[in-house]
């Protein structure tokens, strides 16, 4: 075969020494990776630079974390340079990376050296999926990627780049921005970068002061960055301010009658429980969380900082707000969801979006949804309860902020005045009150054991077939620490009992365990 390539004269646009300026950005979807990456090529043409820039979508995260490539050189003689359109490990000069983990892969990917590499990062983490799936603690740990960052990286910037941008009403590219204006890594002053960013049209202001902000952040030196940190920061009472007198009274009883450790807690399960219903409900679990104090305080639980009543405090304001049919409906059609999911997605002001949602509705959320007495009275009508349980037991995907469906979704949100009377509650009350009881009871005879017990209530979470599983495994754990109550071990087999039933099925062997406990009798 002959060859009939056409080959044609290349010359080099320099010397072989010179090289352009790379920078690798790793940035989840809808955290402006792309808007940092066109600001960058921008900033290089504005001063006469030939730039090109690539990107590569992953599926690290939630959208995907993105490499963007850039490269920028100066034109000579009027002939434009060859750029790459990948990083190549050892060659990177700059890499930004919007997640403190995605500066993690970085590393691992090898873009990142200790003679060249300029690492600025955020130091904020955004999970990944299998972190937040994972059964029990499955968050990665990010002191590895500390340790790494110190050898590979010939300097960092890296601070919470995400909660600047954040505090100065714009987003984390606006931040990462000013951080490379600040390295000094690229030739271009900060008038050239603030160029950039107005020509961009929306949201300037905002963008120049997080860019402004975030430049002089990363000019500090550690000393005095150290010292921000340690300024003292302020707890708010309330995840939301109370809503009504009755709500506020409630926040004044518990910091009068409660430790402050413990109080803390208290604040976040009273505003759980208060938005969950009313300020009555908020009232009962002040009630409970007093109850479990008074029992602490009898069994020398200053000794223990009072640990059965904080985690008291945090896992019964749980067990009162659970998942009903009411609960996912209200969250559903609250407008502060809505504003997020447009946040999440760079919605324009000009763009109307929709959400489509599958939901598989069972007949027991209906039921639940009942008077208690008619509830019952329905589930022992096995007949009439089948027929309905098949036509309501159905697969149906939603359009949330369509007319229909979000003054349905309403309409059951609105419901909330009625959920006192329902069965759902009255079967929620019975098992928070019959868990309680084997709390106290446990507590009584082992302190370490009955918090483990108060714990256990992690199990129970989610609905329908998620919190069917939840109760049962519940069921056989505490049934389980009944039986080996008397053991001088039995809180170090509880806790062994719990985490293994968390993560049942997935490195988990709930039965084994039992099995293996039981040998001991």
């Amino acid at each position: 075969m002959r060859d009939e390539t056409v080959k044609l004269p290349l010359e080099r646009a320099g010397d072989a020494t010179e090289r352009p300026i790379s920078l690798a950005i790793v940035a989840m979807g809808g955290q402006g990776g792309g808007v940092l990456t066109g600001w960058i090529v921008k900033l290089a043409e504005n001063a006469g630079w030939i730039a090109q820039s690539t990107s590569v979508p992953g599926v690290a995260q939630r959208t995907g974390a993105t490499i963007y490539y850039v490269e920028m050189m100066r034109p000579q003689d009027g002939k434009s340079p060859i750029l790459a359109q990948m990083p190549t490990p050892g060659d990177v000069d700059v890499v930004i990376a919007s997640e403190f983990i995605e500066a993690g892969r970085s590393i691992l990917r090898g873009i990142v050296t200790p003679d060249r590499t300029t690492l600025i990062a955020s130091s904020h983490r955004s999970l990944a999926i299998a972190e937040k799936s994972a059964p029990g603690e499955g968050i990665a740990d990010s002191s590895a990627v500390v340790d790494a960052i110190g050898v590979t990286a010939q300097r960092q910037i890296i601070y919470d780049m995400n909660a600047l941008a954040v505090a100065n009403g714009s987003v984390i590219s606006s931040a990462m921005f000013g951080a490379l204006a600040a390295s000094g890594a690229l030739p271009f002053s900060t008038e050239e970068y603030h160029a950039v960013i107005a020509e961009g049209g929306k949201g300037v202001a905002a963008s120049i002061r997080t860019f402004d902000a975030a430049y002089a952040r990363s000019q500090q030196t550690d000393e005095e960055a150290k010292e921000a940190l340690e300024e003292p920061v302020l707890v708010q009472p309330l995840a939301t301010p109370p809503t009504s007198p009755r709500a506020a009274r409630l926040v004044e009883r518990l910091e009068q009658g409660l430790r402050p450790q413990i109080a803390t807690m208290a604040r976040l399960g009273l505003s759980k429980v208060v938005d969950f219903q009313d300020a009555e409900y908020g009232a009962e679990y002040l009630d409970i969380v007093e109850d479990l104090f008074r029992l602490d305080t009898e069994l020398g639980g200053e000794a223990h900082d009072f640990e059965l009543t904080l985690a008291g405090a945090k896992y019964v304001a749980n067990a009162m707000a659970y998942d009903d049919v009411v609960r996912v409906a209200d969250l559903k059609t609250r407008a502060a969801r809505r504003g997020r999911i447009a946040d999440e997605i760079g919605l324009s002001d000009d763009t109307i979006f929709h959400t489509t949602e599958y939901m598989h509705p069972r007949m027991e959320e209906v039921v639940g949804l009942m008077p208690a007495g008619l509830g019952r009275w329905l589930q022992n009508r096995e007949g009439l309860y089948g027929w309905l349980d098949r036509r309501v037991s159905k697969g149906r995907r939603v359009r949330t902020y369509s007319p229909g469906w979000f003054l349905m979704l309403y309409f059951v949100a609105g419901m909330r005045g009625m959920r006192r009377s329902s069965l759902r509650h009255q079967e929620e009350i019975d098992h928070r009150d019959a868990w309680l009881a084997l709390v106290r009871d446990m507590a009584t005879r082992n302190y370490a054991l009955g918090v483990e017990t108060v714990k256990c209530r992690r199990l129970i979470k989610g609905y329908s077939d998620t919190h069917a599983r939840g109760l049962s495994k519940f069921a056989r754990v505490t049934n389980e620490i009944e039986r080996f109550a008397e053991r001088d071990d039995a809180a170090e087999w509880a806790k062994r009992l719990r985490e293994t039933a968390i993560r049942d099925g997935e490195g988990g062997d709930l039965d084994g365990l039992i099995k293996t406990i039981r040998s001991f009798e």
